[in-house]
């Protein structure tokens, strides 16, 4: 039997061969991918852009720093719940280091995404190429090595035939709920020119079916008889609530069972806001309703969370003596966390299980009553922080409070890093699945921007919100441009403080003093950060005048009512906005009865520090094993 073959170089094949991949889950089937992020250079010009440039239909987006055009991929399958991303493409030395941050983003929050970076010559007659890291212990090594701890597929395509098997595993890995994060397959220049003839069946579409695992049975019937035997049990609702599309089955559980819900960073959004058995926030950024639940927990319900230490504010959150745990979660890794009962399988189709096997069961009335109180204690508290009016600048819970009323129940907030994150994982109300876009697996200063850029291609129907530091501000806005470039529409909410306000705020209650996060014009006999000398002048930075260089509308403002206009304003703008404020450095959100642990040195002559080792100390004897 003869099989028909078609000649093209490896680059074409790799192209041709992505534009044909679709997935398919309860019956709704779509391409995989959505195009091609990337930067052309030395390394790619002449093999991957050619093949984009003969394959239109496969959308090629330019961006600005490589590393940014990971994190819009990441962003854009989280807003996909992982059914579609993009790949991403690189030159050969810096330009594929530059995309190690975000496979490491994508991988720690269990985002698929495509790394192509390009390689050295595979041939090595012209060794040592431009950008190319050499090694006296072997010639089949590059920079691309150091993707392998941060992909959870790596490959090197040393001959155009290869892509025949390396194609099949990656999609494998990309397309698993369990096992997806970057994948990485590094092409070396000279091999993405040359050519094989290669079957024409490669190329045929095929469909990878997104499977709803079921969980054991007898595992199902344990963890029924377990949270039938427990008295004061909690659900703690993480990222793969939403993923699987569970949020309306964990609602219909919770009403029947009246247990409930803390929410992870990534799974806030799993119930609304004003669910009356939303407690909010869990862990070290978490809200006194759900921390005061937890502490006194005897069972845990974990669902599609990875138990991450500002979940479980450094295993301190859960103090009840003979406290257990049952895990719902694709991955058997994370199922298995704090010596739980691993239920492993898809969390809609689990919890609808266990919804039949608990029929006719509900929490005792009193603990329920418990738990809206607290609900309801924490809505005013939220209420509380949204109505201060700080003088002479707003505080960031106020801004916060008006960005939640104004930016409407359709829209998405986005954010990464600084203090921003702990304080909308306690105040933002989210009122959708997707209404809440928190990275905060990597906590990566610069995902930001970028992510909004890939959060707007997902969900071009929505307004999406990106706040950003001025830290986070000067590290990576350059993908502003590209957003510009693309005609794509941000709000981009930019918090200008004067330096690191988070590190500040940590640094200060370690007895420091804010050293190094400030930025401050230099003074003799002040070291630059130092938090001594609040008259110390900020320096002279005008970001409005650096985003207006980028291409974006800009809105400088002074006061909360200026804030307010600029919000009205921007949502109706029809480009790109940067609504630029000064906001207080030194006025937080309270922790709620919670800790997280940040080691203080043991020994120093600093008082303060001395004092914040003792209050270390104390607290570290709450930290738990779990082990029953």
């Amino acid at each position: 039997m003869t099989t028909s073959t078609v000649r093209l170089t490896m680059a074409q094949a790799l192209i041709r061969f992505l534009k044909n991949q679709y997935v398919a889950r309860d019956g709704v089937e779509t391409p995989f991918f959505a195009g091609c992020f990337g930067i052309f250079g030395h390394g790619c010009v002449a093999g991957v852009g050619e093949a984009l440039l003969e394959n239109p239909d496969f959308r090629y987006y330019q961006v600005r720093n490589e590393q940014g055009a990971v994190h819009a991929a990441a962003a854009y399958a989280k807003v996909k719940n992982r059914l579609q991303t993009f790949a991403c493409l690189s030159s050969i030395g810096p330009g594929a280091t530059n995309m190690i941050t975000g496979a490491a983003l994508a991988t720690t929050n269990r985002l698929p995404v495509l790394l192509l970076p390009s390689d050295i010559f595979a041939r090595r007659n012209v060794a040592p190429v431009l950008q190319q890291l050499e090694s006296a212990q072997s010639q089949d090594f590059s920079v691309n090595d150091c993707f392998k701890p941060v992909s959870k597929y790596w490959d090197r395509i040393n001959r155009p035939d290869q892509l025949l098997t390396a194609l099949p595993e990656a999609l494998r890995v990309l397309t698993s709920p369990s096992e997806t994060g970057a994948v990485t397959l590094a092409l070396p220049q000279d091999v993405q020119t040359e050519a094989y003839n290669y079957p024409v069946a490669f190329f045929r579409k095929r469909v990878w079916r997104i499977m709803r695992n079921r969980a054991d049975q007898s595992t199902l019937q344990a963890a029924a008889e377990m949270i039938r035997g427990a008295k004061q049990p909690m659900i703690v609702a993480g990222g793969g609530v939403i993923y699987a599309e569970a949020t309306e089955t964990l609602r219909a559980f919770v009403d029947a069972t009246g247990i409930s819900v803390g929410e992870t960073m990534a799974g806030k959004g799993s119930l609304r806001w004003d669910h009356p058995l939303n407690l909010g926030a869990i862990g070290a950024t978490g809200t006194l309703a759900a921390n005061r639940i937890a502490r006194d927990a005897d069972l845990v319900i974990g669902i599609g969370t990875r138990y991450s230490d500002f979940t479980t504010a450094s295993k301190t959150a859960w103090q009840h003596p003979d406290v257990r745990f049952v895990n719902i979660n694709v991955t058997e890794f994370d199922a298995g966390k704090h010596h739980g009962l691993a239920v492993v399988g898809d969390a809609r189709e689990t919890l609808a299980e266990l919804s039949e096997l608990l029929a006719g069961y509900a929490v005792d009335p009193a603990y329920r009553a418990e738990a809206q109180r607290l609900h309801d204690e924490w809505d005013a508290e939220v209420q509380r922080i949204y109505d201060i009016r700080l003088d002479p600048l707003p505080s960031q819970g106020e801004l916060i409070g008006v960005i939640n009323e104004l930016s409407g129940p359709d829209a998405i907030m986005l954010n990464a890093a600084g203090s921003m994150p702990g304080d909308l994982h306690k105040l933002w109300r989210a009122t959708h699945p997707k209404n809440f876009h928190l990275e905060y697996g990597n906590s990566c200063m610069g995902y930001e921007i970028a992510g909004g850029l890939g959060a707007k291609l997902a969900a071009p129907e929505r307004d999406v919100y990106v706040i950003i530091g001025d830290g986070t501000w000067l590290m990576l806005s350059s993908e502003l441009v590209t957003a510009v470039q693309q005609g794509v529409k941000l709000i981009v909410l930019l918090w200008d403080n004067s330096g690191y306000k988070s590190i500040g705020s940590l640094s200060r209650s370690l007895g420091l003093e804010g050293f190094g996060t400030r930025f401050v014009e230099p003074q003799a006999g002040l070291l630059v950060g130092d938090d001594v000398g609040s008259a110390v002048a900020p320096l002279s930075i005008d970001f409005a005048m650096n985003a207006r260089s980028l291409g974006a509308n800009v809105i400088e403002c002074a006061t909360r009512d200026d804030y307010v206009a600029a919000l009205k304003a921007a949502k109706k703008a029809e480009r790109t906005t940067v609504v630029v404020i000064k906001n207080d450095r030194l006025h937080g959100v309270p922790g709620y009865e919670t800790w997280w642990d940040v080691a203080v040195p043991e020994v120093s002559e600093r008082e303060a520090v001395q004092a914040a080792r003792e209050e270390y100390e104390e607290m570290r004897v709450k930290e738990r094993y779990f082990l029953e």
